[in-house]
């Protein structure tokens, strides 16, 4: 049960940000109807107070925003819809633009919420704040809110820090280094400019729109597919139906799960983490539907994929800098038969399916953003099928992002709740080179892919 405490719109400070308009790459119209990215961030304070929680750290928490949104201020700004067809979506701030915070307090569990074990996916929609969208008549069009902030307080054990954003504005790079540059700021008491100075902070984002090279053509083509149809709010899945929990994979785990991938495959190149890790879940999720969905009796042909991003930024030629802000995400996309996935072997052919895309679609591909106007086309037929997705990235490191409580002690991808089969992927808080997956799923199939995990993990 949640109490609101307070609630306001922080801005960048006055006259630091003029009135700008950033236009909306094919990259960025992508996301444009996907649902909002939602993370909770959990922090051990087991000394907080009502008290210190009202007169310290939220007067604290909006002055370090309002100095990190002065370098981040399309996160203050606005995606304009248009309704008028000639128009094409973008980006927009102007002075005054802010981000709604609000902050809560709570009575509930905070020891249960940070605990890796299946809960109620539902609970955690009470520290996660809804991302609105208004009607502007004198841009012939609507306004779409980019983000939100919710900090709520458990008095005398933690924080959570909720973040709302629209896919639109930026992908996981982009709004993870807004938050742990804003957590940096907040840190060391508003000090930005030593921050900069001492190269402390995070590099400072680009949003130079030109540094993607790709043919024109494909933004008409994504504004045509993502203007056929009205866009509406982006509500909450409430209810889920469904429990969440985290599997840890520990650097040793890992380590036997590459060397029985080498073993059975020694041609197989590139037997990554991210590679035994993804199949390993794949494999067993599949698994676990057939226990948890008897009465559905899937076809051994029928295909399953695994979809999962690939940040571009490196990859494209000529390559654009790691703190280009917006989306430079293209994906993987492999596919092998539902008996083959679920079969004895499956773990290893699933291991194969990944790697093989990852050298195709990744490695050996001089034009990584080649045959971009197919790619709704493609995604498309994959979720008319069985669809397995990975939120995240093994590379992405939320839990350094310190305000001040040092690191954090959970992190929740709410997110994953809304795409059918997925789990989020970041790094290991405990274990140094472990990855942490997140699952949403039926209680009846949760328990049944836990069964699994555990046995398999012994057994492999």
């Amino acid at each position: 049960m949640t109490k609101l405490l307070e609630s306001c719109c922080v801005a960048p400070p006055p006259d630091t940000v003029a009135e700008q308009s950033l236009p909306l790459t094919f990259l960025d119209l992508n996301w444009l109807r996907f649902h909002p990215i939602r993370r909770l961030l959990f922090y051990d304070l087991p000394h907080s107070s009502k008290p210190y929680f009202l007169e310290t750290l939220v007067p604290k928490l909006k002055k370090s925003l309002s100095l990190t949104l002065k370098h981040f201020f399309p996160l203050a700004g606005n995606i304009i819809y248009p309704l008028n067809p000639e128009k094409n979506p973008e980006i927009r701030y102007r002075p005054g633009d802010s981000v709604p915070v609000t902050f809560f307090e709570s009575r509930d569990d905070f020891h249960t919420l940070v605990q890796n074990h299946p809960r109620d996916a539902d609970k955690f929609y009470d520290f996660i704040p809804p991302l609105s969208q208004i009607t502007d008549e004198e841009s012939d069009g609507k306004l779409l809110e980019v983000l939100a902030i919710q900090v709520t307080l458990f008095s005398g054990r933690g924080i959570c820090v909720g973040f709302s954003n629209h896919h639109g504005v930026g992908d996981a790079s982009s709004i993870v280094g807004f938050i742990k540059s804003w957590a940096l700021i907040n840190k060391h008491e508003g000090k930005e400019g030593s921050l900069i100075s001492d190269g402390e902070l995070q590099s400072l984002p680009v949003f130079d729109r030109s540094l993607i090279k790709y043919p024109p053509e494909l933004d008409s083509v994504f504004v045509n597919q993502i203007l056929k149809r009205p866009i509406g709010p982006p509500d909450f899945p409430l209810p889920t139906n469904k429990f969440r929990a985290t599997y840890v994979f520990t650097q040793s785990m890992i380590k036997k799960l590459k060397n029985l991938v080498q073993k059975r495959i020694p041609d197989l190149d590139h037997v990554s983490s991210f590679v035994v890790v993804a199949a390993y879940v794949w494999n067993r999720l599949a698994q676990s539907l057939i226990v948890g969905e008897e009465e559905k009796v899937v076809d051994d042909e029928k295909p399953e994929f695994f979809l999962f991003p690939v940040d571009a930024r490196a990859r494209i030629d000529p390559p654009v800098p790691g703190n280009y802000f917006g989306n430079c995400l293209t994906y993987g996309l492999p596919k092998i038969r539902h008996g083959e996935l679920v079969g004895e072997e499956g773990f290893f052919v699933a291991a194969e399916a990944i790697a093989e895309e990852i050298k195709k679609r990744v490695i050996d591909n001089k034009d990584i953003l080649g045959g971009a106007e197919n790619w709704s086309e493609e995604v498309g037929f994959a979720l008319r099928n069985r669809l397995f997705s990975v939120s995240g990235s093994a590379r992405v490191d939320l839990y350094g992002a310190d305000f001040g409580w040092g690191g954090a002690r959970k992190l929740e991808a709410l997110s994953i709740d809304e795409e059918g089969y997925a789990m989020s992927l970041c790094k290991s808080r405990d274990c140094e080179g472990g990855l942490e997956v997140g699952l949403s799923l039926p209680k009846v199939i949760m328990d049944a892919f836990a069964a699994l995990f555990f046995d398999g993990i012994r057994g492999e």
